[in-house]
């Protein structure tokens, strides 16, 4: 098995992202300096790493799939107006407004609340510091 280039998404961000996919900021395009504080823009910018680690290998045609599939999808979305960005410029972070949500009545998913698990480790985990 190959070894990937870059070892986490934020140094193939700020090695190959940053440096290589440069736009006019402002406007139609949009970044924030903190990015790491955008859980949309971190599950993103992963699943753009893990494509390019995976789709540099394969020759010929690798990385234009690369792009036509991955990059040209995400990013209008990542940077764009409506983006995960939309409220940050490049010099300051505003935290994304977080949607409210209330939980359904019980038995509202077909199930009772007494059948579901108590134990933590069977619920999805997330991550606190995003």
């Amino acid at each position: 098995m190959t070894e990937p280039v870059y070892e986490t998404v934020e140094e193939w961000v700020t090695e190959r992202f940053v440096p290589m996919y440069r736009r006019t900021l402002g406007g139609e395009f949009r970044w924030c300096a903190q990015w790491w504080r955008h859980a949309e823009a971190i599950s993103r910018l992963t699943a753009l790493w893990h494509a390019w680690e995976a789709l540099r290998l394969e020759a010929g045609t690798g990385m234009g799939v690369w792009y036509r599939d991955h990059l040209d999808h995400q990013l209008p979305i990542l940077l764009g107006a409506r983006g995960p960005f939309y409220q940050c410029s490049e010099d300051e972070h505003l935290e994304p407004h977080l949607a409210n949500v209330e939980p359904a009545p019980p038995g509202w998913w077909g199930h009772s609340t007494e059948s579901a698990s108590d134990n933590p480790a069977d619920e999805p985990e997330l991550d606190s510091h995003v």
